[in-house]
């Protein structure tokens, strides 16, 4: 295939203008593509994109990955796992882990632009994160990726994740950032590429959408479509969502790329077309703009069918080109203020200490029974456990690497007196018997002052399909528990005993903690914490930071509280829905001191149209110690007959008090946060009787009894 030039067009072609920083990128945009042969365009289509001398297009690899750091690259700063990063429930604070992300990349790419060098997979500027997918089941083995179970919470996160990313400058982006996995997509694992996700029209724009809409309101350049079918249309072929939802009610401008395969389960795996040629014009008139894949290649026998126009080709690229004008691939460096980033920002000292603080707001503490804070000046100190000295624990999937990975164990002895005794004993191993079982040092809790324990799961247990090795559901944890002989061991730890018992928890998902709740005198959840995992914790156990991060999703009891996995209704599911008391609720994280809120108001307790209110509340933090907590605030729409959450999280704010001290801490609140989704998933406002919830953590009996403090005034509205 070729495009015949006239003189004219082939003379404008060697001047190359699309090379003028003068003109608009939409302009240049146009005036390349009207030099692409049908078979460039075809090249330009595929993630590892060829490059075209004579036009001076470099070749470019898009596939990068950055969730929570660079990743699969050179040396990077590594942050907690991305469901780490939501328990901060703080904006600012993810907005520059994104900045300091895209630093690091731009750095990175700099180099290789200054030294000639070429365009290699995982380190080009645009990136396949954040994952924005709502974790609705605590057994996906992905949902570590996310940002939790809360449309609004995740849709905040990601978008100042997508902000830092990108950069603030008024024309380039520092680096291009993919809102994913598009849409309604969170397991099975193992069926991904054949499912198909049965979603009501509420749900689908109530839970599994808004997160999408806040990345597209934020700007995010790109969006990735999933590998499965939502009500039957394939995500990557879906005019539903690509065309009706993405472009034409939100109206996203930015370029579409596919999950890597995900074109190609069209005809292998779904059935929705015979060959690769129906499903690559399928998808590309559907508006996958970028081919993760090799599918793409039979656009040619696509056109010689008739399934295409080169016109197709052409809408398909104008977004692709464009983010590269954005980037800057085609202008001058001095043009640009992010080429001047050099490799001095990779794992500065500055960066190491924003993963550490992360990692400090991200721990969330679920139980205290007043042995934490630690003494650092203990006689004996036992640290055991099968995860203590694993550095897996620390990095999550989709990780970068770095020279200076702190385990749990290299954090207490170094936050220690000198002269406390630590003795370490792994002590079980991770997911199997013991060869040789012992007494398991059990007597060494006995003997010791304290004894911290960790245990949890490994990204060789839980993640993405054919990266968790060792799952037995391609990475998804079906049981929600632990490993039996992890739990075994924390028995034999728990003994008769009365010293304090620490149970440290690593990993990306809610697990059964019910009987570890009952044996251990503390429990912290760590998640997985990045490379400065073991000095955060260590300062959480020892008490030089109060902790104050919070579960963005909710833990069950156990499985037998959850609807069927592949069911993706949300009834029964999260705070939301669920009615079943669960263990540890969605917000829910104890400090090491005391909120109160008090003195609940509102400007106006008849709220009408079009109107916003300011809410204030008191918070009073009643202990010894200086605390941040998360204050969270709901809407709860009371009498309503149609099929309406039991609340919604509409606002939260990070709040800092010294002991004893008293703030008044404001909110507003327009008349939508009183507005619901109806079954034909339209918005509707909601007339009648509300309430208003402000606290540290969801509504709840639950919560009341974990003593979280909650406050409520009753409005009415017009």
């Amino acid at each position: 295939m070729f495009v015949v030039f006239g003189v004219e067009a082939q003379d404008n072609c060697e001047n190359k203008p699309w090379l003028n920083a003068e003109l608009g990128f939409d302009e240049r945009v146009e005036l390349l593509i009207d030099c692409l042969t049908f078979d460039e365009k075809v090249s330009q289509l595929l993630n590892a994109s060829s490059e075209i001398n004579r036009l001076d297009i470099k070749s470019y690899d898009w596939w990068n990955e950055a969730l929570h750091g660079v990743a699969r690259g050179p040396k990077a700063t590594i942050f907690p796992q991305a469901i780490g990063l939501a328990s901060t429930f703080d904006r600012s604070l993810i907005l520059e882990v994104g900045s300091t992300i895209s630093d690091e990349a731009r750095a990175v790419n700099n180099y290789l632009v200054q030294n000639n060098g070429e365009s290699i997979r995982y380190m080009g500027l645009s990136f396949w994160s954040p994952n924005v997918n709502i974790f609705r089941d605590p057994r996906w083995g992905r949902g570590q990726e996310t940002y939790g179970e809360d449309p609004f919470l995740s849709g905040q996160i990601g978008a100042s994740f997508i902000k830092g990313m990108q950069g603030d400058h008024a024309t380039y982006l520092k680096t291009a950032a993919c809102a994913k996995h598009y849409a309604v997509h969170s397991g099975p694992e193992a069926d991904r590429h054949g499912f198909n996700a049965v979603v009501n029209q509420q749900d689908l724009h109530e839970t599994y959408l808004p997160a999408f809409k806040a990345c597209v309101d934020a700007g995010v350049e790109a969006v990735m479509c999933a590998y499965n079918r939502t009500n039957d249309e394939a995500c990557c072929g879906s005019p539903t969502l690509l065309q009706n939802i993405l472009r034409d009610s939100w109206g996203f401008k930015g370029h579409v790329v596919s999950d890597c395969g995900a074109i190609r389960n069209f005809h292998k795996q779904h059935g929705v077309t015979k060959t690769p040629a129906e499903s690559a014009a399928l998808a590309i008139k559907s508006g996958t703009n970028l081919n993760c894949g090799s599918t793409y290649k039979d656009l040619d026998k696509a056109f010689e069918q008739g399934l295409i126009d080169e016109e197709d080709l052409d809408n398909g690229l104008r977004p692709l080109l464009k983010t590269r004008f954005k980037l800057g691939m085609f202008d001058k460096p001095e043009l640009n203020p992010y080429s001047t980033i050099g490799l001095e920002v990779i794992h500065s000292d500055k960066n190491i200490q924003l993963a550490k603080e992360v990692a400090q707001k991200s721990i969330v503490l679920l139980k205290n029974d007043g042995v934490l804070p630690l003494k650092k000046d203990l006689n004996q100190l036992f640290v055991s456990g099968p995860l203590a000295g694993d550095i897996r624990t620390l990095i999550g999937n989709y990780h970068g690497l770095g020279d200076n990975l702190v385990t749990l164990v290299e954090g207490v002895v170094g936050k220690v007196s000198p002269i406390t005794r630590v003795q370490y004993r792994a002590g079980a191993m991770i997911n199997q018997p013991n060869k040789n079982d012992g007494d398991n040092y059990s007597h060494l809790a006995s003997k010791a002052d304290a004894t911290i324990v960790a245990l949890g799961l490994t990204i060789v247990m839980e993640g993405e399909e054919n990266e968790a090795i060792g799952s037995a559901n391609k990475g998804d944890n079906i049981t929600m528990q632990l490993p039996d002989n992890q739990m075994e061991y924390l028995r034999k730890m728990r003994g008769k005993h009365k010293k304090p018992l620490i149970v440290v928890v690593f990993a990306g998902c809610p697990l059964d903690l019910t009987e570890v709740s009952e044996l251990a005198d503390a429990v912290i959840y760590a998640w997985y914490p990045g490379e400065q995992g073991g000095n955060a914790i260590a300062d959480v156990i020892f008490g030089d930071v109060s902790p104050s991060g919070k579960l963005p999703i909710t833990f069950p009891k156990n499985k037998e509280q959850l609807p069927a996995y592949v069911d993706y209704s949300m009834d029964g599911r999260t705070y939301k829905y669920m009615t079943k008391e669960p263990l540890y609720p969605f917000g829910f994280g104890l400090t090491y001191s005391k909120l109160e809120v008090s003195n609940i108001k509102i400007d106006s307790k008849k709220i009408k149209k079009n109107t916003t209110h300011k809410v204030e509340v008191t918070v009073t933090n009643n202990g010894n110690e200086t605390m941040e907590d998360v204050l969270q605030l709901y809407v709860s729409l009371k009498g309503n007959k149609q099929r309406v959450p039991i609340s919604s999280l509409k606002d939260f704010k990070r709040v800092k008090l010294a002991s004893k001290e008293s703030i008044k801490v404001g909110f507003e609140l327009g008349s939508q946060a009183f507005s619901y989704v109806d079954k034909n998933g339209e918005l509707k406002r909601h007339k009648g009787d509300a309430e208003v919830i402000i606290g540290n953590a969801s509504p709840g009996n639950r919560s009341e009894i974990l003593g979280a403090s909650l406050k409520v005034i009753k409005v009415k509205i017009k």
